[in-house]
């Protein structure tokens, strides 16, 4: 087993350029959102374009994590970085060129490609240049980062769109990926799995289609309904696959991923808690921007604003992280976090349309807090169990779990919030029944007010099973992470295959 190498002593000005990386990754997530309704309108892209501009990015991403992140170990981690950002930004330059929705759906994609080896590699950099005892604060940074790029994404798309024209919310992605890549290029250090087996293809091709699938299954069910033929086919399929992975994986002498980590109770709880962390981020600010501007009457811009005590909470909260789990271990710190998520989203079943933004407020500043404070001592428990040379493949399982969490909460949060809508909304014109947005388009006062009390039932509804959630998350962590005890990169190898302990 290998040991943390020594501490490079420009691991803080690296963990800079990595953040910087990082930043344009988290804030792609969400910036796009606040320009749909004006690329609607410019590209004459209907419904279903809209929501494949956005999709097409997180189906590919989430696709190729696993993938990219074991390449990034063979072939070098600031390698796959400096060609992940480089495709990045010339996929940006590209979505703002695009005079068509199919050439921004395909540069969507392509930008997906860039992300899949951008993030990957930017957690297990920070894990080899820091020295174990440093990983706790270093990897709260780097949470804490990836969180205030989520909150502030809609912030700048809103700014931006006040001045400039859609494509800004593409074209700001530039400057980032390159100082990014001059500043990588200058201050990180190469590094690669020195004994790395063959390329595992099958290994890799399973996971891609099995990842795909399970993301296309998950962003097409709120449409399709989630007992639908497409659905059900989407999730056999992709389950079908990756027990066809994991198979292979346990049987091919150089696996992608040594699925028998899943067996290892601090991986599988840890990897749990982040899914949920994520589901209740994505979700709730899924159904917290359009209560700001369709319940409460705000600007996109204004919206934005207002949306950033998201990424107050972080910034306290991630690097806050390491100092509460020094001192009352990581198992009460993430269970700790994760009962402040629910009771951030357990807030906003109070939220009514006369109460304005201040519980909004509350509600957000909880929750974030509770994110931060849970995310990073989570994500430090999946890398933890990891040998350092399987970083990258580390990393972008820790990813791949994330991205399928928030997935999941946008999903499921939005169904629950659209059921509950349409419920509300028994006698109205169909075309009001869609969204709130049609329904307050339509003009009629009476309408508008009907529309907006049945977005209010539905979303306390959505932020009760919301909270529920987090809770249920708090619950398995205090009962099954291990608490103060530190223990040591516990990952076999992967030739000798001896058994694992949980």
């Amino acid at each position: 087993m290998r040991t943390a190498p020594t501490a490079d002593p420009r691991r803080w000005k690296i963990l800079g350029a990595l953040s910087v990386a990082l930043l344009v990754i988290s804030v792609d997530n969400t910036i796009l959102n606040v320009a749909l309704p004006t690329i609607e309108r410019d590209l004459d892209a209907s419904t279903s374009a809209l929501q494949w501009i956005v999709d097409s990015y997180l189906l590919v991403f989430a696709g190729l994590l696993l993938t990219m992140g074991s390449l990034g170990d063979r072939f070098g981690r600031k390698r796959a970085l400096s060609i992940g950002l480089a495709l990045f930004g010339a996929s940006s330059l590209w979505a703002a060129l695009s005079t068509t929705d199919e050439m921004l759906i395909a540069a969507r994609a392509s930008m997906g490609i860039g992300g899949a080896l951008i993030m990957p590699a930017t957690l297990s950099i920070v894990m080899n240049v820091f020295p174990r005892e440093e990983h706790a604060k270093a990897i709260g940074i780097w949470a804490g980062v990836f969180g205030i790029g989520i909150a502030v994404g809609p912030t700048g798309g809103g700014l931006l769109l006040e001045y400039f024209d859609w494509g800004s919310v593409f074209l700001v992605n530039l400057p980032i990926v390159a100082v990014a890549l001059l500043a990588g290029a200058r201050l990180i250090p190469e590094s690669k799995d020195p004994d790395a087996p063959r390329t595992d293809w099958i290994g890799a091709g399973l996971s891609i289609v099995g990842l795909s699938t399970l993301v296309y299954g998950l962003i097409e069910a709120p449409a399709e309904g989630w007992t639908s033929t497409p659905t059900l086919t989407a999730f056999a399929v992709s389950a079908a696959v990756l027990v066809a992975f994991a198979r292979w994986e346990l049987r091919v002498k150089d696996p992608m991923l040594d699925v028998r980590l899943f067996r290892v109770v601090k991986f599988s709880a840890a990897s749990g808690s982040l899914a949920l962390i994520m589901f209740a981020m994505f979700g709730s600010i899924f159904f917290l921007t359009q209560h700001m501007q369709g319940v409460l009457g705000y600007t996109a811009l204004e919206a934005g604003v207002r949306l950033l005590p998201v990424a107050a909470g972080m910034v306290i909260g991630a690097p806050l992280s390491a100092l509460v789990a020094k001192r009352l271990g990581t198992r009460t710190t993430v269970a700790l976090g994760m009962a402040g998520v629910a009771v951030g989203l357990g807030l906003m079943a109070f939220a009514d349309q006369g109460d304005g933004y201040g519980i909004v407020a509350a509600s957000m500043l909880t929750l974030s807090l509770g994110m931060g404070i849970s995310m990073a001592p989570a994500t430090e428990s999946v890398m933890s169990v990891l040998p350092l040379e399987k970083a990258g493949v580390g990393s972008a399982m820790n990813d791949a779990v994330r991205m399928v969490g928030g997935a999941l909460g946008v999903a499921v949060l939005g169904s629950v919030l659209s059921s509950g809508y349409r419920g509300g909304m028994d006698g109205a014109p169909e075309a009001a029944k869609e969204s709130l947005g049609h329904a307050l388009a339509a003009g009629d006062p009476t309408l508008s007010q009907t529309a907006i009390d049945a977005f209010v039932g539905g979303m306390h509804t959505t932020a009760i099973v919301a909270a529920a959630v987090a809770f249920a998350g708090a619950v398995v962590a205090f009962t099954l992470l291990p608490g103060r005890e530190r223990t040591e990169r516990t990952a076999p190898s992967t030739t000798t295959r001896e058994p694992l302990t949980a």
